[in-house]
C-alpha cells in the first residue's frame, strides 16, 4: 500500500457527562456535521458522576488514543467542578467544555450564579407541556402512513410524499420534540393518475408540507426493503418523484428535498414555513 492509499485513522469523539450526556451529544453532533470529510466515531459516556468514574473514563479514553495514535476529541458537560477537574487532569485529548463555554459568560451577563445541578435540562417543569407531547406522539403514531382519515383536521401539519421519503421519522421528531400533532400521507400512483391529491386532504391544503428525495437515494432505501422490485427500481423512483413533485406544485404545497437534510433541519424548515413557531400556546 502506497502513502497515497493509506487511510487516515478514525478520529474518536467522546461525549462525557455526569448526567445523561444527551445535551452534549446533540451539540457535539451539530458541531461535527460542519466537518463532513472527517472520518470519526462518536461514543457517549453518560453518568460519569463520581471522581472514581471520572478517572476510569479518562483511562478508557487515553487507552483509545494510544491505540489510535491520535488525540481524541472530548465534549463534556460536567456540572460538578470536582469531577470536572479530576477528569480534565487525567484525560489526554482535546477537551471542549460545553457548559463552561456558555454558563460562565451567562453568569457574568445575568449577574447571578447558575444552579450547578445535574439533570436540570431534562426536568419536567411543565406537566401540561409534557402531556401535550405524549398526546401528540399518540396522534402521530395513529396517523402514520395514512392509516386513518379520522381527526385529520386536528393535525398541526400533514406530511405528504412518495413512500420512503422520510415522512415517518420527521413526523415522530416533530411530535416528540415540539408536541406537534403530525399526520403523514403517502402519495401513490392512483393519485398521480387522477392528477389530484387524495380527497381527504383537499380541504387541508394549508396544513400540507411535501417531502421529496433524490431518485438514486430512494431506490437504495427501497431496495433494502424489496430488492430488485419494480417498486425499488431507479426508473420507477424517478417517475414517482416527478409525478409527486408536479402534483404538489399544482397544489401550491411547500416542498423540501430530504436527501441531504437532517431531521432537525427538515423539522425547523417545516415549522418556519408553516408558521407553527407563531401558533398560540395550548
Amino acid at each position: 500500500m502506497t502513502d497515497n492509499e493509506k487511510t487516515e485513522p478514525v478520529r474518536q469523539i467522546f461525549i462525557v457527562s455526569d448526567g445523561t450526556a444527551i445535551t452534549a451529544e446533540t451539540l457535539a453532533h451539530s458541531i461535527m456535521t460542519q466537518f463532513p470529510s472527517l472520518n470519526y466515531h462518536q461514543t457517549r459516556l453518560p453518568f460519569t458522576d463520581t471522581v472514581e468514574k471520572a478517572l476510569a473514563t479518562a483511562q478508557q479514553i487515553n487507552k483509545q488514543g494510544e491505540n489510535d495514535g491520535v488525540r481524541p476529541i472530548i465534549f463534556t458537560t460536567f456540572v460538578d467542578p470536582n469531577i470536572m477537574r479530576t477528569f480534565n487532569e487525567a484525560v489526554e485529548g482535546h477537551i471542549i467544555d460545553l457548559f463552561r463555554k456558555f454558563v460562565g459568560p451567562l453568569e457574568t451577563e445575568l449577574g447571578m450564579k447558575s444552579a450547578h445541578s445535574i439533570g436540570q435540562s431534562h426536568r419536567i417543569r411543565d406537566d401540561e407541556k409534557y402531556n401535550r407531547r405524549i398526546a401528540a406522539l399518540d396522534y402521530t403514531l395513529l396517523h402514520d402512513d395514512g392509516q386513518t382519515n379520522r381527526g385529520l383536521d386536528e393535525a398541526d401539519v400533514i406530511l405528504v410524499g412518495v413512500s420512503r421519503s422520510g415522512k415517518t421519522p420527521t413526523s415522530l421528531f416533530l411530535a416528540m420534540q415540539f408536541g406537534l400533532k403530525v399526520a403523514n400521507y403517502p402519495l401513490i400512483p392512483e393519485d398521480f393518475d387522477r392528477g389530484s391529491l387524495p380527497d381527504a386532504l383537499l380541504s387541508l391544503r394549508h396544513k400540507l408540507f411535501g417531502l421529496s428525495i433524490r431518485p438514486e437515494r430512494l431506490s437504495e432505501i427501497r431496495n433494502e426493503r424489496l430488492p430488485n422490485s419494480h417498486y425499488a427500481s431507479l426508473e420507477n423512483c424517478r417517475q414517482e418523484i416527478q409525478d409527486a413533485e408536479n402534483l404538489m406544485a399544482r397544489g401550491g404545497i411547500c416542498l423540501l428535498n430530504s436527501t441531504t437534510k437532517s431531521i432537525e433541519e427538515i423539522s425547523a424548515t417545516i415549522i418556519a414555513d408553516l408558521g407553527l413557531d407563531r401558533r398560540p400556546a395550548k
